[in-house]
């Protein structure tokens, strides 16, 4: 659901703009109540597992496609303020390599794919967890925040749109247009939140931190002797310590299916239009788009301007969002102590 240039005039994009920086600036230092120099290369690994899954785009009706937006999934996995900053990191490696995502509309789309799925995503997550407790709840949560997630957003769209957007539409008919086919890409995100939730739990609970306080303790067997490390609740992430355990592997496993997904599956990708484009087209706004201001470079549309292949084009996207994503998570996270030692925190 990326917004190209031209669909909203001056004094949205400009608003919606504001509300970007100012998110991101929030979210750049309520990230260090989750990250610290342990879980910080999470927020990294996160942003490219993101950028990777949102090049599959999947049927979801005649002649329409869909792909994960991610908010809910990031949210869950790396807490809600680093989330909103791996989505930005997403959107701005999109939208400056790929030609995804108008520059003019950057704003809009750290807003809507950003801000409103991690604070809709959350929320959902958060009233489920707090009324039921396992690892089965946690994967349920998962998915039905993830879901309801994507309408919330697109319906933001469409309010934004008829607000300030470039050509007059009847409000209701795209709203009821808007969410009906982003509730069936809601659900194919649901399942892609879900499968990933529930398989980073049952290998490494402690590093999803919407489970933190939720689920089992973690158990790690060592040259020393067993370590059981509680989990911890979100509430008290900032006071408590990060708990032991090597996480060099895991994030070594999940940058490898990462890369396969970019790289290999991202030729398998649906061609249809996604959600928004088929909407606009039927609706008769997504004529207003206007052509991208890096829409000649070679990365563009995924290499297909530059007659670069999709996958590699995705491995290079995988690595750029990897490296930004890592800087970003190192300069939000927690440092260990004055007077500590590097060994209190293991990567």
């Amino acid at each position: 659901m990326h917004v190209p240039d031209g669909f909203f005039n001056v004094a949205v994009s400009v608003s919606a703009g504001a509300v970007a920086v100012a998110g991101t600036a929030v979210c750049l230092r309520g990230a260090r109540r989750e990250l610290d120099d342990r879980t910080a290369p999470m927020a990294g690994l996160v942003a490219a597992f993101v950028f990777a899954v949102q090049m599959l785009n999947f049927p979801v009706a005649a002649g329409t496609s869909g792909h994960l937006l991610g908010g809910a999934l990031a949210a869950i996995l790396v807490g809600p303020y680093t989330a909103v900053l791996c989505m930005a990191v997403v959107l701005l490696v999109q939208g400056f390599f790929f030609a995804d995502g108008g520059l003019t509309a950057l704003g809009v789309n750290i807003t809507l794919m950003g801000i409103v799925t991690v604070l809709v995503g959350w929320g959902v997550f958060r009233l489920i967890t707090r009324a039921v407790r396992g690892p089965a709840a946690i994967t349920a949560a998962s998915f039905a925040a993830a879901l309801v997630s994507v309408p919330a957003s697109a319906l933001v769209f469409t309010l934004l749109f008829w607000i300030g957007g470039t050509a007059p539409i009847e409000i209701g008919t795209v709203a009821a247009a808007m969410g009906g086919v982003h509730v069936l890409i809601g659900i194919g995100e649901g399942l892609i939140t879900a499968v990933t939730v529930a398989t980073v739990l049952a290998a490494r609970p402690d590093l999803v931190y919407g489970a933190r306080g939720l689920a089992a303790p973690l158990v790690l067997r060592g040259a020393d002797g067993d370590v059981t490390v509680a989990p911890e609740s979100p509430e008290t992430a900032e006071r408590a310590p990060a708990p032991a355990g090597r996480v060099r592997p895991f994030l070594l496993a999940g940058t490898g299916l990462t890369l396969v997904l970019a790289g290999a599956l991202s030729f398998f990708a649906s061609g249809d239009p996604d959600g928004l484009e088929k909407v606009g087209e039927d609706e008769g706004f997504l004529a207003q788009a206007t052509d991208h201001a890096f829409g000649e470079w070679a990365l563009a549309d995924y290499g297909d301007v530059g007659g670069i292949p999709v996958g590699v084009a995705g491995v290079i996207g995988v690595g750029i969002t990897l490296l930004v994503g890592g800087v970003v998570g190192y300069a939000a996270r927690r440092r260990a102590p004055e007077g500590g030692t590097r060994e209190d925190i293991t990567v």
